[in-house]
């Protein structure tokens, strides 16, 4: 069962949320008195078909688009589906540099980084940009629609909330019981700082994902039994798909990150180790400093207003590491996750194993161990504290638990 978001009949009064950039927040969305007559424009003027990344990412375009454009101001998007998307008013269409853009986003131009070769590299050769009139808002038609929320969407339901602040995090993977520590705990501190009633944004990534992420369906299932098992308040917590791909992109993407949020109306953001970033993809290194995200963010023009709420143990301090955890039989410490939202997770794999149909032993991918080791690094950031959902965990179990793995 899944949690949708209902908004109150009763009174709302309004919340001291942050402003959002450039203090208006613009609906791109056109009015439904409208959309007849934009509708009829766009069907007008010169079409550009939109991939399902293209929805997601900077629009590229080939010389034959571009030809077709010709000198006209004005395009209509079409969806992968064939249906009209958007009307693309006073557009600009400029070179596709592809090393440049590489280089901005990730600081390098070494091979392997991730989505370049099938987004960037392998694209069109040119970028068109413009003025954006969406002619209805965007349905992915996939069950998950009621958790895209629009930033003005989110506005309401924290006012209607009575929600004096809002602190967000983003995950693009599952919910342990280290991240609700966390999440917890932040509540809490905020609540000793004078907050009356702080609401929880779980604000996960929920765009193009690499073929062996979990799909995006059973990640927010885990997530809404989180909320039905009580280890996050589901009074105080909102959960929003925020549909837009991981690019990996370390302190650059975070300020996206953060801006974002800003619109949404978060005032504080949980910043952890490494955050949007990765290993280098030819040195055995990681990529950034462990700090420098938090560091950008406390730094960059625009982002004065947001509170960063930083934690400073993560899974890169706990050793040894595991690649590989064999057979969903092989349980995860005490406490690591709500029962609930693990026996999904083994549904999903053995699932999967079924339908490979292989002799090989089912396996749970690696990033499974990264999560544990988070959420073990996320207890021994806590480990004098009682659990707000009852349970300990020493380092001594964690490491025990470890030297248990093949």
């Amino acid at each position: 069962m899944q949690a949708h978001v209902q908004y109150s009949s009763t009174s709302v009064i309004k919340s001291s949320l942050i402003e959002p950039d450039g203090a208006v927040l613009v609906d791109l969305v056109v009015p439904e008195s409208e959309r007849e007559a934009k509708t009829a424009e766009a069907k007008s003027v010169p079409k550009v078909r939109l991939t399902k990344i293209d929805v997601q990412w900077v629009l590229a375009i080939d010389d034959e688009i571009k030809e077709k454009i010709g000198s006209s101001s004005d395009v209509g998007l079409v969806g992968p589906d064939g249906d009209l998307i958007t009307l693309f008013k006073s557009i600009q269409v400029y070179k596709h540099n592809n090393e440049e853009r590489i280089a901005r986003t990730w600081g390098t131009t070494a091979p392997g980084l991730p989505y370049v070769e099938e987004v960037i590299t392998s694209v069109r050769n040119w970028l068109i940009g413009g003025d954006l009139e969406v002619l209805k808002p965007i349905k992915y038609n996939d069950g998950l629609d009621h958790y895209r929320l629009f930033p003005k969407q989110l506005r309401k339901e924290f006012d209607l909330r009575k929600a004096d602040e809002v602190f967000a995090f983003q995950l693009r993977n599952l919910v342990h019981n280290g991240h609700a520590l966390l999440m917890n705990d932040t509540r809490r501190r905020l609540l000793k700082m004078g907050f009356k009633n702080p609401v929880l944004l779980l604000h996960p990534l929920g765009g193009f994902t690499k073929a062996d992420d979990v799909p995006l369906d059973v990640w927010m299932e885990q997530h809404n039994v989180v909320l039905e098992d009580g280890v996050l308040d589901p009074g105080t917590t909102i959960v929003a798909i925020f549909p837009l791909p991981m690019h990996y992109a370390g302190p650059t993407e975070v300020q996206w990150h953060a801006k974002a949020r800003i619109n949404a109306g978060a005032n504080f953001c949980i910043v952890g180790h490494d955050p949007a970033g990765m290993g280098h993809p030819i040195d055995k290194r990681d990529f950034c400093d462990p700090g420098q995200g938090k560091k950008v963010l406390s730094m960059a023009l625009g982002l004065e207003k947001l509170n960063i709420l930083p934690f400073r143990i993560s899974s890169s301090s706990l050793e040894p590491r595991c690649e590989l955890m064999q057979g969903p039989s092989e349980n995860p410490p005490d406490g690591f996750m709500c029962p609930g939202g693990w026996e999904d997770l083994v549904k999903y794999y053995e699932s999967l194993q079924a339908e490979k149909a292989t002799q090989q032993p089912t396996i749970l991918f690696s990033w499974m161990h990264n999560l544990i080791l988070d959420f073990a690094a996320s207890l021994l950031q806590q480990m004098a504290k009682e659990c707000p959902f009852g349970f300990k965990l020493s380092s001594t179990q964690i490491s025990a638990y470890f030297q248990r793995l093949p």
